[in-house]
């Protein structure tokens, strides 16, 4: 049987050995709480940097953030870069003139194959029948021995070149349009047509009134003793040169028509310089008449001064629409 009367053993401490009963009669305080109080003052002495090392550190931070800088302002502005449109140079300019010319050439090519097929009915039907009808006194000669295959050859190329004149002209235009503002895109919008028609009217006032009044006035013109051999390569000569003059003049309605549309040129202008206009259209005619009579001058000179009267009403009826616009305009 246990004995009530008996001591007991107290319990071990924290460092393994057995407390005195007769020494000590307190019990030892406990070691938990003096080890967590340790770890929380070894935990605050470790967030404590030194100095030297927090320096280092932040020097480091500082490279890092310099080194990465300039990447991202790179790779910002690569965006830009990018998005700027790439202009041509000037020899990028000139190849693309270059395979404009040459799309023209390609097509002045197959018109010269197609004219060489007819080249006969143009050489007899086009070419000689003008002087034909003007009179029996005059006739055609051939004066050196190629003279005949010189003529067709300018008839081929000269019939070819009126049949690629829209082409050409719409070549150009697709070259000179990338550079123009929007106001002088819109006020050139059919300028292939228009300038295509005023050429061709020119071509046929040269062909059916010119050419006839000029060689039924020569042939009558002058001793009935004399007869008239004309030689092939000066008529030749005279003929496109006619031609070619008539359709370049008939081209002023569309030059007003442009200069209108862009704000250049006023009705009010050409009317006040109405009658200088008339004086330099005469010199202008005396200039590039073939030949020195009046009457070939003023055959010239008056359809031009019809013209110049014509390209007014084309500026008053331009100016007019511009007018309603901006009234339209301002109303809204």
């Amino acid at each position: 049987m246990s004995n009530d009367n008996e001591p007991t053993i107290p319990p071990p401490d924290g460092n393994g050995a057995s407390a005195d009963s007769g020494n000590n009669s307190e019990p030892a305080p406990p070691a938990l709480p003096e080890k967590e109080g340790q770890e929380e003052q070894k935990s605050e002495e470790n967030l404590d940097f030194p100095d030297e090392e927090f320096m280092a550190l932040e020097k480091s931070s500082s490279e890092i953030a310099g080194t990465i800088a300039p990447v991202t302002e790179t790779k910002a502005s690569e965006p830009e870069q990018e998005a700027e449109p790439e202009g041509m140079g000037f020899l990028d300019h000139l190849e693309e003139l270059r395979w404009r010319f040459i799309r023209a050439g390609i097509a002045f090519v197959v018109a010269a194959i197609v004219t060489a097929f007819f080249s006969d009915f143009l050489v007899n039907q086009i070419l000689i029948k003008p002087l034909k009808e003007s009179g029996p006194n005059i006739h055609l000669q051939n004066l050196v021995p190629y003279g005949q295959i010189s003529l067709y050859l300018q008839v081929i190329v000269f019939a070819a070149f009126v049949l690629t004149f829209p082409v050409l002209v719409w070549q150009i235009w697709e070259f000179v349009e990338p550079g123009l503002h929007e106001t002088e895109k819109a006020a050139s919008r059919f300028i292939i047509f228009f300038i295509s028609i005023c050429f061709f009217s020119g071509i046929a006032f040269g062909y059916f009134v010119f050419l006839p009044i000029s060689l039924k006035f020569f042939a009558g013109f002058g001793s009935d003793l004399i007869v008239n051999n004309i030689a092939v390569q000066d008529y030749i000569s005279f003929f496109m040169g006619t031609l070619l003059t008539t359709g370049l003049v008939f081209e002023l309605p569309f030059v007003s028509y442009v200069l209108s549309k862009i704000g250049l040129l006023t009705p009010a202008f050409m009317r006040f310089y109405r009658r200088h206009a008339v004086v330099t259209l005469i010199v202008i005619a005396a200039l590039v008449t073939p030949s020195t009579d009046m009457v070939t001058q003023a055959v010239i000179a008056i359809p031009m001064i019809l013209l110049y009267e014509i390209s007014i009403y084309i500026s008053a009826g331009v100016q007019k629409k511009r007018n309603k616009k901006l009234m339209e305009g301002s109303a809204a």
